[in-house]
């Protein structure tokens, strides 16, 4: 398990949604595996997990005029906790 894990709570509209389902989402760094995930974050909220899905977002071209630019890609974990589970940090 590595300590550099980068593990953001990504809160976007749909992110607030799935937490009323239970599920929470986290921007993660892109050489971390599921089990490493399961690993960070039982750890650090001390909740149990039922299951992880992960999603590789893609760079995004931007463009301003004839400039070109690029959006960075990353990793965003979607985590299902277990039934009653709850992590504060994403409660309103």
């Amino acid at each position: 398990m590595q300590e550099k894990a980068i593990l953001l709570p990504y809160i976007t509209e749909k992110s607030q949604i799935l937490t009323q389902k239970g599920e929470y989402v986290f921007k993660v760094s892109k050489d971390l595996t599921k089990p490493e995930i399961k690993k960070i974050i039982e750890k650090k909220y001390k909740e149990k997990i039922e299951k992880i899905r992960i999603v590789n977002v893609r760079p995004k071209e931007k463009r301003l005029g004839q400039i070109v630019g690029h959006k960075k890609g990353f990793k965003k974990a979607i985590v299902k906790l277990k039934e009653g589970q709850k992590i504060d940090l994403f409660i309103r």
